[in-house]
């Protein structure tokens, strides 16, 4: 994958910047995906409605963009094994309910907010990502 797109990178982070602002804003949520979508496993009195809504924005919004604009929905490059899958997002979900949120919650909202827990997190989230990388291409990849 090596389509650099600046603009429309920016506009997608405006975006994003702008909705975690507004849900900030109007209800006084963090737009944290992990907590939205742990919250609907036991939601509290009237407080179903709008996290559904946005997780169904999240599913409806490149579904909408592939329909108007007619490009084909990218197919995501998946392990062979079912297996990887599954502890991969077991992995994921410990993780995020181990430190207290996940990449989106800490590293757009908590770092806007100048959060020490969410910088903190969001650099070894980066640091975890760039050695991933490095030992993925070039020493297992290699």
């Amino acid at each position: 994958m090596h389509n650099l797109t600046p603009l429309s990178g920016l506009l997608g982070g405006a975006l994003i910047g702008l909705a975690a602002a507004m849900l900030m804003l109007l209800t006084g949520r963090i737009a944290g995906i992990s907590g939205i979508f742990g919250g609907l496993l036991s939601p509290a009195a009237g407080d179903r409605g709008w996290r559904i809504a946005f997780i169904a924005g999240l599913i409806a919004a490149p579904l909408l963009d592939s329909f108007f604009t007619g490009a084909a929905l990218p197919s995501p490059a998946m392990p062979a094994s079912l297996i990887v899958i599954v502890v991969a997002g077991l992995l994921v979900g410990f993780g995020s309910r181990m430190g207290g949120g996940c990449t989106s919650g800490h590293g757009v909202c908590g770092t806007a907010r100048l959060s020490t827990r969410s910088l903190v997190a969001t650099a070894i989230f980066m640091a975890a990502a760039i050695i991933t990388v490095a030992i993925a291409r070039h020493i297992i990849g290699g």
